[in-house]
């Protein structure tokens, strides 16, 4: 599972078995990061276990500056990725994810010119990106 985590929002992407190909999933909208981010993630995995193949890993997009510094939501993501890893025991691994967004926008935008249609999408695709990455980085 792949998540792009937001202050707002919350990106949901999963692989295929074989861990090869991610796709966007879902947004999650928690009240926030600090509140209830933790259990909205923990609950949509144990969805995801009931319903698909199970999660076997979490992959969490580590936001960055483009020079790689941190920025004011690194730690922020940082200690909600600690949370969610000892709240579902699931292995939590942090992914770079600078210019995810824009790779997922430029993608969504080939097929989708309502830029409100995209935006909707934007945070699971974002996700998908940040996932496959990760997938591509263990090849």
């Amino acid at each position: 599972m792949g998540l792009d985590v937001g202050a707002r929002r919350i990106g949901v992407a999963v692989s295929d078995l074989t861990g090869t190909l991610a796709r966007p999933l879902t947004v999650l909208t928690p009240a926030g990061l600090e509140t209830d981010a933790v259990e909205i993630v923990a609950r949509e995995i144990a969805r995801l276990a009931r319903e698909e193949d199970g999660v076997a890993a979490i992959v969490v997009g580590l936001p960055r500056r483009l020079d790689g510094t941190a920025n004011d939501m690194t730690p922020r993501v940082e200690q909600f990725a600690r949370r969610l890893e000892t709240s579902t025991s699931l292995p939590v691994t942090l992914q770079d994810e600078r210019l995810s967004s824009r790779e997922a926008e430029s993608r969504l935008a080939i097929f989708d010119k309502d830029w409100r249609s995209r935006k909707k999408r934007l945070d699971a695709a974002a996700a998908a990106v940040i996932l496959q990455d990760y997938l591509d980085s263990r090849a």
